[in-house]
């Protein structure tokens, strides 16, 4: 058996991998042309369907030392389709219904492939120049999109030295970070002889203005970035402060005011309330502007959390819904979400544009004073353009075009929700308000028995629907051919039950409602197939009392 060869070990070589691309027959160059031809065929060609356990593909990737050789790049291209491009979520399928992640519009990849050639580094102008600018206009569109000021507000303040409209980043867990950041460092800003918490740390800031505690004021639905948050801003995730919701998952706010009313009678500051914009578990909306009211009325930074839903702002037709959203102090919103952008494109915008003087640093070699380096109002430094990706699709497929896809992803979620309830064995657990529902497959004799059950029978059945849950969407997922998601709810009308549900996010504008019912088909294929696990179900069914025993 003769040795796989080894590519050379030259400056030569070395040069050639800098300047010359791959042949167009390479096995590289054929994946260019194929991605750019038929990404759809590729990515079904390439991912297996049948699910590889993650500890076997753990294998493939045990080694610790760095290879002493080079590798063709062909050889190496093979050995990535055959043990990660094989084993990657298809993610673009219109039946990965699962996450927050859809197919990507054809135009993107190229001009991925433009960002990535350019490598620009936006955390200073001498490594991007046009960048900024461009950077600032998305930020001003993005801000006006939110806030709706006039045109001579974005003439005075998008291109300023001194301030700045938002911050692009890798997501909304920096940008919620970034958001609460800024929440703080006004707080507790510079007075008489305290410099402020950036200078003196947040222990000398509370000394100073007589607080024993700062909280964040979040519902229950809040996404876990805040709990990080807390965390990294040092107020603790014990005062990261979780409010009751209502049957529609948003917050109460009679619960909120007497929150905020305790934690001042406790010698606290409620130092921000956090509304969200499309839940991560349910896609539900807060009540916007009756929870600007309340921190306006305890003088709390307000921020939305939008990372999912601020894109609906984008559509006419739906953006009532936000209503309240323009009184925010800043917003969180991701472009990699229902603006259909590759990951890592998330973006936080402040109404006031001198909000950033709270957490501005400089350095003399880097962003310096005077300067427009957007690495002075940033939590992160060296980060690639993706705003050229954001600038391109608002321009390639405008507000109309985002509008139409945001409708018709709202009205397919409501079609879903129809199908779903129109099945004697499946029930709608939280409705969608945007094109996010949950739901579960239920017998259809406990389903009915359901509806006229008391709160201690279903708290006895609920655990085996449960374990029935989770078994249909883990096999599912294992089987490849289409996928949902599940989470843990506690919904009043099953005695608060911790209910596990299916989740479903219908982003992909490639997903049809034929599709969506051949997955309610297979997840009933899946049920009727658990025979021990039905069995046991209807056990307790009977047990409890909630089917009748049939007479010997």
């Amino acid at each position: 058996m003769s040795k796989p060869q080894t590519a050379d070990v030259s400056l030569d070589a070395l040069y050639r991998i800098f300047t010359i691309p791959e042949a167009p027959d390479s096995t590289l160059g054929k994946i260019e042309r194929h991605l750019s031809e038929n990404l759809a065929g590729f990515l079904n060609a390439h991912i297996v369907a049948k699910e590889k356990p993650l500890h076997e593909i753990e294998q493939d990737f045990a080694k610790s030392a760095i290879p002493e050789q080079p590798t063709f790049v062909s050889d190496h291209t093979d050995e990535l389709l055959s043990k990660l491009v094989a084993h990657s979520v298809h993610t673009s399928s219109p039946k990965f219904i699962g996450h927050m992640t859809s197919a990507l519009p054809y135009f993107l990849l190229p001009l991925a492939k433009l960002m990535v050639g350019l490598n620009q580094n936006l955390v200073k102008i001498e490594t991007s120049k046009a960048f900024t600018p461009l950077e600032r206009q998305v930020l001003g569109m993005m801000h006006h999109l939110v806030y709706g000021e006039p045109a001579p507000f974005y003439q005075t303040w998008m291109h300023s030295a001194e301030h700045s409209l938002g911050a692009m980043c890798s997501g909304g867990t920096v940008a919620n970070i970034t958001a609460l950041w800024v929440a703080r460092n006004k707080l507790f800003k510079a007075d008489g002889d305290f410099n402020g918490i950036a200078q003196e740390g947040l222990a000398a800031g509370l000394a100073h203005y007589g607080y024993r505690k700062a909280c964040v004021l979040v519902s229950e639905r809040g996404h876990y970035s805040l709990g990080k948050a807390a965390d990294i801003l040092g107020i603790g995730r014990r005062n990261l402060v979780a409010i009751a919701t209502d049957d529609n998952n948003r917050i109460q706010i009679d619960a909120l005011r007497e929150t905020c009313a305790r934690i001042a009678a406790e010698g606290g500051k409620v130092m921000a309330i956090v509304g969200i914009a499309g839940t991560t578990e349910t896609g539900h909306i807060d009540p916007l502007d009756a929870i600007a009211d309340v921190a306006q009325e305890v003088g709390a930074h307000f921020h939305v959390d939008a990372a999912w839903g601020g894109a609906t702002l984008l559509s006419n037709t739906h953006r009532h819904l936000l209503a309240g959203i323009e009184r925010a102090d800043s917003v969180t919103i991701d472009a990699h979400k229902q603006m259909y952008v590759p990951m890592g494109a998330g973006m936080v915008l402040f109404k006031d544009p001198s909000l950033v003087h709270a957490i501005e640093h400089h350095a003399e070699y880097v962003i310096r004073r005077g300067s427009k380096d957007l690495g002075s109002h940033t939590m992160e430094g060296s980060r690639p353009g993706m705003a050229m990706l954001v600038y391109s699709a608002l321009h390639v497929m405008g507000r109309e075009g985002y509008q139409l896809l945001i409708d018709q992803s709202i009205e397919k979620a409501q079609a879903f929700a129809d199908l779903i309830a129109s099945q004697d064995d499946f029930e709608l657990v939280t409705a969608p308000e945007l094109c996010l529902l949950t739901y579960r497959y239920v017998p259809a004799p406990i389903k009915a028995a359901l509806a006229h059950a008391s709160d201690s029978q279903k708290q006895q059945i609920t655990p085996l629907l449960n374990q029935m849950t989770k078994h249909i969407q883990k096999s599912q997922r294992e089987t490849g051919q289409s996928f949902v998601s599940r989470t843990k709810l506690t919904p009043q009308r099953y005695a608060s039950q911790p209910t596990t549900v299916f989740r479903t996010v219908l982003a992909n504008p490639l997903t049809t409602v034929d599709m969506l019912a051949e997955i309610l088909q297979e997840q009933r294929q899946i049920a009727e197939r658990a025979v021990l696990t039905q069995g046991a179900l209807f056990a307790e069914a009977y047990d409890c009392g909630l089917l009748a025993k049939e007479p010997r």
